[in-house]
C-alpha cells in the first residue's frame, strides 16, 4: 500500500511540476509578445514623428507657412470658374461647358501639336534604344569584367542624373530650343534610363543557353549574339515601351520651354491667362498620355502572355501585329 501511495504521490508531484513549468513558459511567451508589441508601437510612433518633423521642416524651407500665397486664393477661385466653365444642359443640368474645350481643340489644331509631341517622344526613344542596348550589355559583368563594366554603368548613371530638360538646354547651341534639340535630349535620356534597366535585366537571363553555346567553343561575340540577346528581345521591347511612356510626358515638359508640341500651346494660353483654353490643352495632354500608356501596357502584357510569338515567321510577326494588338485591347 505504501508503495502505491508513494507512486501516486510522485505522479501528482510530476503533474503539478509539469503544469507549473508549462504555465511559466506560457507567461514568459506572453511577456515576450507584449514586449515585442510595445517595441513595435514605439518604433512606429518614432517613425511617424520623424516623418512629421521632416515634412514640417521641408514645408518651412519651401516657404509654405508664409501667408503671401493665401492672399492670391480669391484669384485662384476665380480662375477655377475659367478652368471649368459652367453650363446648364437642357436648362437644368449644371456641368462643365465641354463645347468650349472642343472648339478650342479644333481652332488651335491640337491634333497636329499632339503629333509633334508624340513624334519627339518616338524619335528620341528609337534613337536612344540601340545605344541603350549596347551600354546595357557592356555594363553587365558577364560581358565586361569588373571593374571595367562600371565605366559603362557610370556613364549611364551620369546620363540619368541629368534631367531631360537640362539635356535640352545643353543642346541649345545646336539650334536653340526646337523639336530637334528636344529629340536629342530624349534620346540621350533614353540611353541612361533604358540602358540601366537592360543591365539589371541581363542579370536574370538563363545560364543554360549561354553555357550551351560556350561549350561549342564559341567566342564572346557569339555568346552575346546567340546566347544573351535572344533572351533580351521581349524585355527590351517591354522596357522600351515603358520608357516611351515617360518620354511622352517629358516631350510635353520640353514643349513648355519652347521645344514644340502641346507644351508650347499650354505655355501660350497660360501666359495670356486664357485658363479655359489652358484646361482644354491639359485635357488633350491627358488623353494623349493615357492612350500611349494603354497601348504600352497592353503591349507589355501581350509580350508576357504570348509565348507563341517566337514560333511565328517574321512576316506573320510584322503584318499580324495590328490584329493582335486590337485583340489585346479588347480583352
Amino acid at each position: 500500500m505504501s508503495t502505491d501511495r508513494d507512486r501516486l504521490t510522485e505522479r501528482l508531484l510530476r503533474r503539478f511540476l509539469g503544469d507549473t513549468q508549462e504555465d511559466s513558459a506560457v507567461k514568459q511567451r506572453h511577456s515576450e509578445l507584449k514586449r515585442a508589441r510595445l517595441i513595435r508601437r514605439l518604433s512606429q510612433s518614432v517613425l511617424l514623428i520623424s516623418i512629421a518633423g521632416v515634412l514640417y521642416f521641408s514645408l518651412s524651407a519651401a516657404g509654405f507657412w508664409r501667408t503671401e500665397w493665401l492672399e492670391y486664393w480669391p484669384q485662384f477661385t476665380e480662375a477655377l470658374a475659367q478652368y471649368f466653365p459652367p453650363k446648364l444642359y437642357f436648362g437644368v443640368i449644371p456641368f462643365v461647358d465641354l463645347g468650349r474645350y472642343y472648339r478650342f481643340m479644333n481652332e488651335a489644331g491640337l491634333v497636329g501639336e499632339a503629333g509633334i509631341t508624340l513624334a519627339i517622344a518616338l524619335a528620341g526613344t528609337i534613337m536612344g534604344a540601340p545605344l541603350a542596348l549596347l551600354f546595357g550589355i557592356l555594363g553587365n559583368e558577364r560581358v565586361t569584367p569588373f571593374p571595367l563594366n562600371f565605366l559603362f554603368r557610370g556613364v549611364m548613371s551620369i546620363i540619368r542624373s541629368i534631367p531631360a530638360l537640362v539635356w535640352a538646354l545643353i543642346y541649345v547651341p545646336l539650334g536653340g530650343i526646337t523639336p530637334v534639340t528636344a529629340t536629342l535630349a530624349l534620346g540621350t535620356d533614353t540611353i541612361g534610363e533604358l540602358g540601366r534597366l537592360l543591365t539589371d535585366e541581363l542579370e536574370e537571363v538563363d545560364d543554360g543557353p549561354i553555357e550551351g553555346i560556350r561549350s561549342t567553343g564559341a567566342g564572346k561575340p557569339q555568346i552575346i549574339t546567340f546566347g544573351m540577346i535572344p533572351q533580351m528581345v521581349r524585355p527590351f521591347i517591354a522596357w522600351a515601351m515603358f520608357v516611351l511612356e515617360n518620354n511622352v510626358r517629358s516631350a510635353v515638359s520640353l514643349g513648355i520651354i519652347g521645344a514644340g508640341g502641346l507644351g508650347v500651346t499650354l505655355t501660350i494660353e497660360q501666359q495670356t491667362f486664357n485658363f479655359t483654353n489652358m484646361m482644354a490643352t491639359i485635357l488633350f495632354i491627358v488623353i494623349l498620355v493615357i492612350s500611349v500608356e494603354m497601348i504600352s501596357q497592353r503591349t507589355r502584357s501581350y509580350l508576357r502572355e504570348g509565348d507563341d510569338v517566337e514560333e511565328m515567321s517574321f512576316r506573320q510577326l510584322v503584318f499580324g501585329f495590328p490584329r493582335r494588338m486590337s485583340d489585346s485591347l479588347l480583352k
